[in-house]
């Protein structure tokens, strides 16, 4: 159940290039959360949220070039290291190719945050919805959701030796 808050500024794409780079915002999230993209309940879960800045300061001035912010939200313990680091690199990369060098193609004008949504806090349906109940989900089997869930927390939460 990944969600994504796109800050894309009003003008900053062209509207079907912004809704194409949307599409592959929505498959990098779900891959990078470890789900598969082209599976129709992860994608009925996926939900990004467009926000549209009229106006973006950067140093107190009002900037002559876009800069974007993704806040990428997931269930905790769907992100490690690596993947949180690739969805970053790829974000950046699929918006700069986006902009197909309208802008300079400086990846310092985009900026991704990659959040856990501690387990037993994600709220939806009226519903407190934990790992095991997402992936229950997505895979049809609350037995396979509550192992999975099990498996990845325990991990999670090990405290090093």
């Amino acid at each position: 159940m990944p969600m994504l808050d796109a800050y894309i500024p009003a003008g900053a794409l062209a509207a079907d290039v912004e809704r194409s780079l949307i599409s592959e915002l929505t498959e990098l999230l779900l891959r990078h959360e470890g789900a598969d993209p082209t599976d129709e309940r992860a994608r009925a879960i996926a939900w990004v949220f467009l926000h549209r800045p009229a106006e973006v300061f950067v140093a107190g001035e009002i900037t002559d070039q876009p800069r974007y912010r993704f806040v990428a939200s997931v269930p905790e313990g769907q992100f490690t290291d690596a993947r949180r680091a690739a969805l970053v690199a790829d974000v950046t990369s699929a918006v700069l190719r986006a902009e197909n060098g309208a802008y300079p193609a400086d990846p310092n004008r985009v900026w991704v945050f990659t959040n856990e949504i501690p387990d037993g806090t994600w709220g939806g349906a009226g519903r407190i919805n934990t790992l095991a109940d997402i992936v229950g989900y997505v895979t049809g089997d609350p037995d396979v959701g509550r192992a999975y869930a099990e498996k990845t927390l325990s991990a999670r939460r090990a405290v090093p030796a």
